[in-house]
Formats: structure tokens, C-alpha cells, sequence
């Protein structure tokens, strides 16, 4: 399987859905409202892709001050190449374009819990999550 990695290559709203829809990561995006995915895609400033010919397998979306923190919002790969390695490498390929002290944050997929203390990230206790702005109080 050759697979082929581009830094900021533009992907459409499309192609990130139908990616999303092959990964468990699909059900806890929106997929159904284009504007949020467009917004989502528009909006991130680091963006990893992996591709197998002309086909999308894989996305890793962050948003970064390429410095001090880097979110990554999404790490999605087509379940049908999951456990090849393309997850890792757009994770290696996303820390390779920040600064060397710069943290690689993110939250966790209930699937995934147990993945990513086995590629060498570390458990943080203390992150918050506010959805709605009527729960600050």
C-alpha cells in the first residue's frame, strides 16, 4: 500500500465528510451541516492528508500558534488501513511542523483512549470541555 502525505493540501467539505463517514470519528462530528465542516476546514492552520492514489485515508486537522500549543482537532484514517502506521505518522508529520517545545494537545475518541499513551502521549487530568454557554455560570 503506498500511501502519500501533503502538508496543507486543500481538501474539500466532501471529501472530509466521506472520510469522516469511514472512521467512528464520524459520529461525533457534524457531518450533516456543510457550513460547520466548511467553517472547520477554513479554519484550521495546519492540515495533514493522506492519500492511497486519489483517495483520502486520512486527516489530521489542527488549530496552532505553532509555538507554545497545538490542537489536534481530528486525527481520522479510513478504517479500512487503520493499524498501518498512517495514523502515527500524521501525528509525527503534525509535531515535525511546530516548533520543538511546542505541545500536541488533544481529546480523546472513547475508541482511541487506549491508543495514544501507547504512541507516547501523556494523560493530562485536567482538561474542561464548555458546549454551551448558557451552562457558565
Amino acid at each position: 500500500m503506498s500511501i502519500q502525505y501533503k502538508v496543507n493540501q486543500s481538501i474539500t467539505s466532501a471529501q472530509f465528510i466521506e472520510l469522516l463517514s469511514k472512521t467512528t470519528l464520524g459520529a461525533r462530528r457534524p457531518i450533516d451541516q456543510m457550513e460547520t465542516i466548511d467553517a472547520m476546514l477554513e479554519n484550521a492552520n495546519l492540515l495533514i492528508t493522506a492519500w492511497q492514489g486519489e483517495h483520502l485515508v486520512g486527516v489530521a486537522r489542527s488549530v496552532t500558534d505553532f509555538a507554545f500549543c497545538c490542537y489536534l482537532s481530528d486525527l481520522a484514517v479510513d478504517e479500512s488501513v487503520q493499524a498501518s502506521g498512517i495514523g502515527k505518522t500524521l501525528i509525527r508529520m503534525t509535531k515535525e511542523a511546530l516548533q520543538p517545545k511546542c505541545s500536541l494537545i488533544l481529546l480523546s475518541a472513547p475508541q482511541a483512549v487506549d491508543y495514544y499513551p501507547k504512541i507516547g502521549f501523556t494523560q493530562h487530568n485536567s482538561a474542561w470541555v464548555l458546549s454551551n454557554i448558557d451552562d457558565l455560570k
